[in-house]
C-alpha cells in the first residue's frame, strides 16, 4: 500500500513579518525608520526637501497610524499601516 501525501504550500511562521511595538526600539531607531519613510514616500512627490514630513510621520506612528513591520527574512523593519500585511 502506497500513501499519497500532498503537499500544502505553507509559510513558516517564522517567516511571516509581524508588527514591533514602538516603546521597544529606541529613539534614534524610530527617527530612522521614520526618515526612510520620508525619503521612500515623500522623496517620490517631487519634494525639494522629502524630511519636511519626519515630524507629521513621527505623529502618525505616536498615534498608531503607521506601525513598525519587522521582516525576519530579510532582517529589515519598515513603517507602514497596521493593516497593510505584506
Amino acid at each position: 500500500m502506497s500513501e499519497s501525501f500532498t503537499t500544502v504550500s505553507e509559510q513558516d511562521p517564522r517567516e511571516e513579518l509581524f508588527i514591533v511595538p514602538v516603546d521597544l526600539l529606541a529613539d534614534d531607531q524610530i527617527l530612522g525608520l521614520v526618515e526612510e519613510y520620508c525619503t521612500r514616500y515623500h522623496g517620490l512627490n517631487d519634494q525639494e526637501n522629502p524630511l519636511v514630513e519626519t515630524s507629521r510621520v513621527k505623529a502618525a506612528v505616536d498615534k498608531g497610524e503607521l506601525v513598525v513591520w519587522f521582516d525576519p527574512v530579510n532582517n529589515t523593519a519598515s513603517l507602514d499601516r497596521p493593516q497593510a500585511q505584506r
